[in-house]
């Protein structure tokens, strides 16, 4: 198994390599490219008792026409509850949006996070612990769309609550691109 620091970049690189692999590369028309380019992407925050959950998630799309786009993002997360544990997640995903009427979004997301969690001693264990890993998420999603803006919901097939980066397989979501 590889540590360090190169385990650290090895999946970075292949998700930042796939996501290239998939923008189609044209030189000579480099500004009709770009006029399919749309950026957006999602802010979150949650605020409770003694609890913080704050996300940002930029993204663009290439839209290759009204019906298909695929994309590319980062996700940063920070979540913490007092005396209980504190985690930052950070990564990138891959994402292919359908549209088979102007309504209906469908999408897929893939989704790789590396996870830094501190769970306190409190929290029911002896004593507190650390642990990082990679967490690997694949949605599956439906929305309203609407000019800029999808309203929907979506479904993590490789949910796992053992590794308590979601609280649910489901999400939902509001996806903004302009």
């Amino acid at each position: 198994m590889k540590s360090g620091i190169f385990s650290f970049l090895t999946k970075p690189a292949l998700v930042v390599g796939l996501c290239l692999s998939l923008i189609p590369v044209n030189a000579q028309s480099g500004s009709e490219f770009w006029s399919h380019v749309r950026f957006g992407g999602g802010l979150a925050a949650g605020f409770g008792s003694g609890y913080t959950d704050v996300t940002v998630a930029p993204g663009a799309i290439y839209q290759f026409n009204e019906y298909v786009a695929l994309g590319v993002g980062l996700q940063g997360t920070y979540v913490n509850q007092k005396n209980y544990f504190s985690s930052f997640m950070y990564g990138g995903t891959v994402s292919a949006l359908l549209n088979p009427f102007p309504q209906l979004q469908l999408s897929a997301e893939l989704e790789q996070l590396r996870v830094n969690l501190d769970v306190d001693s409190r929290f029911g264990q002896r004593d507190g612990y650390t642990r990082d890993f990679w967490n690997t998420g694949l949605f599956l999603g439906a929305g309203y769309h609407m000019n800029n803006v999808t309203v929907g919901v979506k479904y993590n097939v490789l949910f796992s609550e053992k590794d308590m980066v979601y609280s649910d397989a489901f999400m939902p979501f509001v996806r903004v691109y302009f």
